[in-house]
């Protein structure tokens, strides 16, 4: 998801969990932080190497299949989950499976910083806190603060008379009185999947959990000292957690700025670019600054066809130089996704356009992009779903997959479209489904195409990355994944539908192989 694009277009969007955690204002903190048997699970297993099967059968639980044989094979189990409401059925342990980051947007947070094209970090490489992060910057995100504030909550009222310029800046005993102020918008918003994410990514890696009051501080100070070294802090988290290679989208400008600063370099190990074309699909008006400027560094001025397709390519070919591997579009949040074919003597390229006229501009851009991603074989991630519906009903991208043969067409959300994504992706060998920010707006939303996908689609197109704006809110994510795609998976074992051994090559395909074959990083990722 784009969060700018989102606040453009008046959206909302509201995930909720099933279940029961502790209350959000608890009177009281636990002892320790271990409310369940996966608390459990993971404090021993960080602090004494203990392995969940050894837990398991210490505590007296034991219900544990025995291990088929082969190295994917090797630990896996169906396990009963531990009695707290949502996790009463059985689930296959996946945990051990790294996940890779298809789709991500880390570093998309207040204390980042904005540049005029869009969050600093999709423009900068290398792009590192211009000010300390706290907890509020990672919780107070553009997803979980635009639902809030979507629903009716003034979250800037909660720093009102405290001198803080920046509702997420605040800090030491700002943040305890704004946290009291917040209590009712947060508490409304607890069973959310946004703030549930988040809050088990904090957890999970500083070890504090925000459900209850008493911890905060910690939390926020524990994240402040991790964002200090933000990228040994996202690798630290990345191999606690198991996830692989993050796949971020970025401004065409991003390939002008300075890749070797040690920063850049850093960030480059981790994290791998697509380019963003919706904001060239936008540079039709005669005073655009950013085509301008964008147009000096690439050293052609695009005013027709000709300049146009130049402009174009220029800018594949240094992001392809700088190690881009695909493209991404969000248009769905502002049109419609058909995408006309027009003569090029048809299309105004600059101008006073009508809606007519700027709608066939973005149509001939598209198909431009779509050639020369055609031509390098590289995918194209296309926002579908979630907001202004039925714009974004993904049906008339099904000429696209048709046209462009050697282009990967990658669906990303899907709901509440995921049987016609779905049905996309049986009838085209090239359309793909990433069902990223399903967990984060309500983990209800994965289960359901999960459902409609396993029964219909080839496995081999079915990718779940996190669309995570810090990697807080992938680690929180990726847990609500492997536990989905482990109940759905053991579901089919226990039909008789695949064997655990089949059910366990299905899941290491849609958490990690998948994407790394799609987006070339199989070797490098191991």
């Amino acid at each position: 998801m784009d969060m700018l694009a989102g606040k453009r277009a008046g959206c909302a969007t509201v995930g909720l969990l099933r279940g029961r955690e502790p209350a959000f204002f608890d009177p009281a903190p636990p002892g320790v932080l271990v409310e369940s048997m996966e608390d459990l699970w993971q404090a021993a297993r960080e602090c004494a190497g203990v392995t969940r099967r050894g837990l398991f059968v210490a505590g007296g639980i034991g219900l544990l299949t025995a291990a088929l044989p082969g190295e994917e094979d090797r630990g896996t189990r169906l396990r009963t989950a531990p009695s707290a409401s949502w996790q009463e059925e059985n689930v296959m342990d996946l945990e051990d499976i790294p996940s890779l980051c298809s789709h991500e947007h880390w570093g998309s947070v207040a204390s980042f910083g904005m540049e005029p094209e869009g969050f600093r970090a999709d423009v900068v490489p290398g792009a590192t806190p211009i000010r300390r992060t706290g907890l509020l910057d990672v919780l107070l995100d553009p997803y979980l603060a635009g639902f809030m504030t979507a629903s009716g909550s003034d979250l800037h009222s909660a720093v009102s008379g405290l001198g803080v310029t920046e509702l997420q800046s605040a800090h030491g005993a700002d943040l305890e009185q704004v946290w009291t102020r917040l209590r009712e918008p947060l508490r409304v918003h607890e069973t959310t999947g946004a703030f549930q994410a988040i809050r088990r990514g904090i957890r999970r890696l500083h070890g504090a959990d925000i459900a209850h009051p008493q911890q905060v501080r910690a939390a926020d100070e524990r994240i402040a000292s991790a964002y200090g070294e933000v990228f040994a802090h996202y690798k630290g988290a990345m191999k606690r957690a198991n996830l692989r290679n993050v796949i971020r989208p970025v401004h065409p400008e991003f390939y002008w700025r300075d890749t070797e600063t040690p920063s850049a370099r850093e960030e480059s190990a981790l994290i791998r670019t697509v380019v963003r074309i919706d904001p060239l699909m936008n540079m039709w008006q005669t005073g655009s600054a950013r085509r301008e400027k964008l147009a000096q560094a690439v050293e052609i001025d695009p005013g027709d066809a000709r300049s146009w397709r130049a402009f174009l390519r220029a800018i594949f070919e240094r992001a392809a130089a700088k190690g881009a591997v695909g493209i991404k579009q969000l248009a769905a949040y502002t049109r419609s996704l058909e995408y006309g074919l027009h003569p090029d003597a048809s299309v105004r390229f600059r101008g006073d356009l009508t809606d007519a006229e700027v709608h066939a501009f973005q149509d001939w851009v598209v198909h431009e992009c779509c050639k020369l991603a055609d031509d390098l074989g590289w995918p194209h991630q296309i926002h579908v779903g979630t907001h202004n519906l039925p714009q974004s009903n993904p049906l008339p991208l099904g000429q696209l997959a048709a046209r462009y043969r050697r282009m990967p067409l990658v669906w990303l959300h899907c709901w509440p479209y995921h049987v016609e994504a779905g049905w996309l992706a049986w009838q085209h060998p090239n359309v793909y489904l990433d069902g990223c920010w399903l967990a984060v707006l309500n983990p209800a939303f994965l289960e359901q195409a999960l459902t409609a996908w396993l029964g219909l689609v080839p496995m081999h197109k079915i990718l779940c990355g996190h669309d995570a704006t810090s990697v807080e809110m992938a680690v929180g994510a990726v847990e609500a994944v492997r536990r989905i795609l482990g109940r759905a998976l053991a579901g089919r074992v226990s039909e008789g539908a695949v064997t655990e051994g089949a059910a366990r090559k299905l899941a290491w395909d849609i958490l990690y192989r998948n994407a790394a074959r799609l987006y070339g990083c199989l070797a490098e990722a191991g």
